[in-house]
């Protein structure tokens, strides 16, 4: 009984999918190659756009490079996905997150497979198209879209610190490349000690967040926006930063999930006016 309530919402659901997903990816790539099983699995635009592995458009996005990954997109996860689906009920819910994802892995594709080898800056924002790329976040950016125009004026937090740390360590990494010192052993260990310090900061500055003492959630430098503000903050910040450092961050399948999410949601409030103006109403 008690695991039946846990898992009641479409969310939890798709949470436990995602996690039962890893666990069995972590214990397969016990004895395949992790390589292989990524580039089975994940979602490569030059394969897209050459009508290969065309089935990697839906697992990519059910797939988490490492237990970080999974953890922060499954927390944003929770707490977006059972907002939205109190506003849209479960089965859409559902039918929307799939279909949010599928696009954005299109749309990512298109525009990295066709347009990114133009030119190096392009690639950076774009994302080369020959790097696979997994996760649930072009699905996530769908259902904040749909909050977006729905709850515009709700509050929420964003949380800074482990964006700031993540483009950090690319910029650090960058320079380490541009350089030659990437494979040279001390220089190779500062990136793992690196990665590690801020792995643990990461978790600290997500569970601070919990926390009832306001210093303590400082750590993770969060950011009160109203919703209508939170995704032009998460992307394009990221899209300029992009520009010069080659980013290990979905930009593209962000912004098709959006898409997906603003349409719907307009929808929604083209065919329920009374319905969605109230709900705009209650989250100011």
């Amino acid at each position: 009984m008690k695991l039946n309530f846990l898992f009641r919402s479409a969310t939890a659901k798709i949470i436990a999918i995602n996690v039962a997903i890893f666990i069995l990816f972590t214990i397969i790539s016990l004895f395949i190659s992790p390589e292989k099983l990524i580039n089975f699995l994940a979602l490569q635009p030059i394969s897209i756009i050459n009508g290969q592995k065309l089935w990697t458009i839906l697992t990519s996005m059910f797939i988490h490079a490492s237990f970080f990954h999974l953890f922060v997109n499954m927390f944003s996860l929770y707490f977006i996905g059972n907002f939205v689906e109190k506003i849209i009920g479960k089965k859409r819910f559902i039918i929307f997150y799939i279909l949010s994802g599928i696009f954005a892995g299109i749309f990512w594709a298109i525009l990295s497979g066709y347009f990114a080898e133009f030119h190096p800056i392009l690639s950076n924002i774009l994302g080369s198209p020959y790097i696979p790329g997994v996760g649930a976040s072009g699905a996530l950016f769908g259902l904040v879209g749909i909050l977006a125009v729905l709850t515009p004026k709700s509050k929420v937090y964003l949380i800074a610190g482990p964006l700031i740390a993540i483009i950090l360590e690319s910029i650090i990494a960058a320079i380490f490349n541009q350089n030659g010192l990437s494979d040279i052993a001390p220089y190779s260990s500062i990136m793992s000690l690196l990665s590690i310090v801020l792995t643990i900061y990461f978790m600290i500055a997500i569970f601070s967040m919990f926390s009832f003492d306001p210093k303590f959630r400082k750590i993770a430098l969060p950011i009160e926006l109203s919703m209508w503000v939170l995704p032009i903050i998460a992307i394009i910040p990221l899209i300029i930063v992009s520009i010069f450092i080659d980013l290990p961050i979905g930009n593209m399948a962000h912004l098709g999930g959006l898409i997906v999410g603003l349409t719907y949601a307009y929808y929604l409030r083209k065919k329920y006016p009374k319905r969605t103006k109230m709900l705009s109403r209650m989250f100011r």
